[in-house]
């Protein structure tokens, strides 16, 4: 049986409850056991089911940006 991904992410949570890290962590799990033949997923529509994954990412690069930009403008005093 193919596993959702959205549904398999969310273990039944609005996706507002769980953390950036905890998306993360088991996006990586559910993209790994897929890559290594583990498990099959289904193939669903990007809005349906990746946009979670896509989300947390796009906080994180933002969160580290503002790291990178905060480190360069202390190194410049």
């Amino acid at each position: 049986m193919d596993l959702n991904f959205g549904k398999a992410l969310l273990n039944g949570r609005n996706y507002r409850d769980l953390s950036d890290d905890e998306i993360l962590q088991r996006s990586k799990e559910l993209l790994e056991g897929w890559m290594s033949g583990d498990h099959t997923l289904e193939r669903p529509k990007l809005y349906d089911h990746y946009a979670i994954l896509f989300l947390a990412l796009v906080r994180r690069v933002q969160e580290l940006e503002e790291k990178v930009h905060s480190l360069e403008f202390d190194s410049k005093k």
